[in-house]
Formats: structure tokens, C-alpha cells, sequence
């Protein structure tokens, strides 16, 4: 067990300050050894905002120069130049399920999501540069005049670790919506976000951006520490990325004017039609995809898929998940690798299903390599949350749209082939729950423009505000409420209209 010191230390960033002490132990999620970050309880006093007023520097930001600072931001955060962003990279493999070859990858990719156009198609989720600067008049039927404004929020963003891309998009999102963001790092990744915010602090130490930015952590479910900062004297938002126990945990803190915006885990699926079938080829090619969309980040992601629903017989089926199998064995190691943790109890099921070879085939999963289950009933695994290291279950089906009802409201993304499958089933598959449609193979090429989980999250952090005004002369406040009976004065004191005689 390593001792105290030797532990790597997280720092703490208070509004473009770090903080190193006085430092605490945190256990890892596995519970073998840790990190160490300073008291989250000493630096509680400083930490929210409490003022709302003090967010008028950032709310007078105009947008070219948000986007200019994410920008100059961008180029700094590549692990070959940022010491902070490499220690990082090279404590992160003791922490993350992603392996070291997928952490380089990911980490070398983060100064991708803030280039210029990059960070343009993001704003563009809010209705554009013109929408988060300033007032915007709407023109009103009745003649009314009102305006709206997009206004930052003080807010809690409750971090996932499963890819560091997580805190750089926070960041980037929060100065988009010229927000003030407490930053909760997760710990199986402790040390991203401080390095981004450190890294901005460096760069603009007295920028407003810079100056409504805090990184720590503490231990999920502190009442104390979350008792006293949930609160709406403190903030307006808590964006989380979480399971059903944290999310169920902070909902215990809302009430009117604390807002919860959440991310919950999903899974997602594959529709394989027949034309993937009808030659050599096309079932090398869609193999191909399919073994793209299950191991991408060894299938860590929302969007990895787990069930694939085949519109083949069982033996053609067996032939095909062969061939799926050998494919996420070739995936180049940027992109998926044999994984660090092979659950044990997913091996234990694994081994089971051996063992009824009239009902299920199994292809691999001898070795933390992946694997591949056929389901020869054509019923679904009955635990698809536990499929995970690259393992995805195949069900044979006679047509692939009679498998649009099993999917359900947990169900992010669903890849499809052909194409033209997918434009058959975009309007019937979200019926029933799912969130996204992309040609199969695609699954990982996410866009952090386009909303996710069914939500645009730029929109969602911020607050819309809206400015009436109106002309007693054209419209009476009596009117508000529908038009006044025919024959009564437009407006109080008025004279009633008068008839000519006949």
C-alpha cells in the first residue's frame, strides 16, 4: 500500500487559484491505492459563488473573445508540451479502464475540441453567436415588444471519468454559456480537469473565464460538503453525469430554483439488415463496422454497442460473428485494446452460456480479449448492462425492424445498416426510446455540437431571460388575458366606441 506521500496529488483551482493543502487521502474506485487532493472542506467558504452579481464580468463577454480564449487554450493541452496534462496521462493508467495506448490517444485528441470551428458548430447548439451575445428582440403577433438574453448560471458539474474528453468539454461549455462552474473530478479521474483549469489560469490568469472556474474533489455523497453548497443561495444548476444511485442521491437536494441536468448511463445496439448478408464481401465489410462500434474505447462509451440485432438465420449468424470477433481483435490498439479488467462475474456468465451450445454460441472471451454470443433462440442476453471488455451479444432475427420494439428509453445510439434501414426505422426507433441514429460503424463519431441523450446541453445550461414590454396605447393590460367583449373601452377611463345612428 503505498504511503501518503508517495501518492500522486490532485491540486484544487479556486477561480484561477491552486490550491495544494492541506491535502487529504481519496481512495481509487478500485480500492488499491489512490491520490491525494487538498480538504474540500477547508476550501468550502471560497468555493461558491455567493454573490450572483460578480458573474457581470463574464456575462459581458462578447463571443469572439470566448472563442478566442478556448482557441489559445486548445494548443496548450497537448501531453507532448503541458507537464500537467502528461502527469496525467501517466497516472491516469492507475485509475481509468481505458489502457495506456487509449489514454495517449484520447489525451493527444483533447486540443481537437478546441479549434475554431470546433468550438463554432458547439455555440451554433444555442442558436448561434448572436444568441449568447447581448439582448435579441423576438417580434410578437399582438405587437408587444420583447427581448431575450442567454445569462450564465452558477452550477455543479458532477464529471464522469471514463474519458477525459468529459472535463475538457465541461470547460468549454461552461465559457460558452458564460457560466460559473464548480468542477466535482471523478476518481478514476482526478488529475484532467485541474490541468485544464491550471493550464487556463497560466495562460489569462485575470480573465473572467479564467476567474469563474474551480476544480476539486470530494467523495460523492458528502453530506456535509454537498448539504451546504446545494443550495439556491449557491447555485441554479447541478449538471451530472452519473448512475441511478448518485443521480437518486442529489435529487434529495433539489428544490425550486436548483436545477438538475443529468447524463445518465445508456446502452446502445446495432440493426444489421439482410443486405449485410448477401456475399462474402458485405459481411467482411460489415464486420468490419460492426467490430468498430463495439471495441471503440474498449466499449467504455454510451454509444459502444452491445446487442446487435441481425437479420440472418442462426448458422449465417455464427459464420458473421466470427468474423466480428476477428475484426475487434485488428483494431488498431489507438483505438481498442485487450482490456486492463475482464469482469469476473461477466467471464463467470461467459462460461456459463457455454455450456448450452442448442442456445448460445460463444466466440472468445478466454482472455480479456473480447468476445462475441450468439443467441441461437433469437432472444436477447437478459443483462446487457454487464456486457463490457469488447463482449457484444448477436441476435438472429427474421426481419430487423420487428427488433425496434425491444429497444427502450435507456437506449442512446443505435447503428444501423443500410442506410437505407436507417431512414426507415429514424421515425419509429425513437418511439421507443432511442436517442440517436448513425450508420453503422459510426457509433463512436460523436459530434459534442449535436445534442446528447435527447438534449441540447448548451441550451439546457443556460438561463433564457426574457424582457416584455408593451404600448397601453395598442393593448391594454386587461388583454393579457384574452380580447375584451366587443363594445368595452381598450383601455381603463376610455370612452366606450360609439355606433353611428341608422
Amino acid at each position: 500500500m503505498p504511503e501518503p506521500g508517495d501518492l500522486p496529488h490532485a491540486a484544487s483551482v479556486l477561480r484561477g487559484r491552486t490550491v495544494t493543502g492541506p491535502p487529504v487521502r481519496f481512495a481509487a474506485r478500485d480500492g488499491v491505492g489512490g491520490f491525494q487532493a487538498p480538504d474540500p472542506h477547508t476550501l468550502l467558504r471560497d468555493l461558491p459563488l455567493r454573490d450572483p452579481a460578480a458573474m457581470a464580468d463574464a456575462g459581458a463577454l462578447p463571443y469572439q473573445e470566448i472563442e478566442d480564449y478556448l482557441v489559445a487554450l486548445g494548443p496548450l493541452l497537448h501531453p507532448d508540451g503541458n507537464p500537467l496534462i502528461a502527469e496525467a496521462v501517466r497516472h491516469s493508467s492507475a485509475w481509468s479502464d481505458l489502457t495506456a495506448p487509449l489514454l495517449r490517444s484520447t489525451y493527444t485528441h483533447l486540443p481537437s475540441l478546441f479549434t475554431r470551428e470546433a468550438i463554432h458548430a458547439v455555440a451554433e447548439q444555442a442558436g448561434g453567436a448572436a444568441a449568447l451575445d447581448g439582448w435579441q428582440e423576438v417580434r410578437q403577433p399582438d405587437g408587444r415588444s420583447a427581448s431575450v438574453r442567454a445569462m450564465g448560471a452558477r452550477a455543479v458539474h458532477i464529471i464522469a471519468g471514463n474519458s477525459p474528453m468529459i472535463a475538457a468539454l465541461t470547460v468549454i461549455r461552461n465559457a460558452l454559456t458564460r457560466g460559473d462552474a464548480i468542477i466535482k473530478t471523478p476518481s478514476n479521474d482526478p488529475l484532467t480537469a485541474p490541468a485544464i483549469a491550471r493550464t487556463a489560469a497560466a495562460m489569462a490568469p485575470d480573465h473572467p473565464l479564467t476567474k469563474h472556474l474551480s476544480v476539486l474533489h470530494w467523495k460523492g455523497g458528502d453530506a456535509e460538503l454537498e448539504r451546504r453548497l446545494y443550495h439556491p443561495a449557491h447555485l441554479e444548476k447541478i449538471i451530472a453525469w452519473g448512475g441511478h444511485a448518485a443521480v437518486r442521491h442529489i435529487t434529495g437536494y433539489l428544490r425550486p430554483g436548483l436545477e438538475l441536468l443529468t447524463f445518465d448511463p445508456k446502452l446502445s445496439a446495432s440493426l444489421v439488415g439482410p443486405e449485410a448478408f448477401t456475399s462474402g464481401e458485405e459481411m467482411a465489410e460489415t464486420a468490419r463496422r460492426a467490430a468498430a462500434d463495439v471495441g471503440s474505447l474498449n466499449q467504455l462509451g454510451c454509444m459502444n454497442s452491445r446487442i446487435i440485432y441481425a437479420a440472418t438465420g442462426a448458422a449465417q449468424a455464427c459464420a458473421w460473428a466470427r468474423l466480428v470477433y476477428h475484426e475487434i481483435q485488428r483494431l488498431p490498439e489507438q483505438i481498442s485494446t485487450p482490456v486492463r479488467r475482464f469482469d469476473p462475474e461477466l467471464r463467470a456468465r461467459l462460461q456459463a452460456l457455454r455450456t448450452v451450445p442448442d442456445w448460445y454460441q460463444v466466440i472468445g472471451g478466454h482472455d480479456g480479449e473480447g468476445a462475441v454470443v450468439v443467441s441461437l433462440t433469437g432472444e436477447a442476453l437478459d443483462f446487457p448492462e454487464q456486457l463490457s471488455g469488447r463482449v457484444v451479444n448477436i441476435v438472429p432475427v427474421a426481419d430487423a425492424r420487428d427488433a425496434v420494439p425491444a429497444l427502450t428509453s435507456a437506449t442512446q445510439t443505435l447503428g444501423v445498416y443500410p442506410p437505407s434501414l436507417r431512414r426507415a426505422v429514424r421515425d419509429t426507433a425513437p418511439l421507443y426510446g432511442v436517442q440517436r441514429i448513425v450508420d453503422l460503424g459510426y457509433a463512436a463519431h460523436y459530434r459534442h455540437e449535436l445534442p446528447q441523450d435527447c438534449v441540447e446541453p448548451i441550451r439546457r445550461m443556460i438561463r433564457w431571460i426574457t424582457d416584455q414590454g408593451a404600448d397601453p396605447a395598442r393593448i391594454a393590460p386587461e388583454e393579457c388575458l384574452g380580447r375584451l367583449p366587443a363594445g368595452s373601452p381598450a383601455r381603463p377611463g376610455a370612452p366606450a366606441p360609439t355606433t353611428a345612428a341608422p
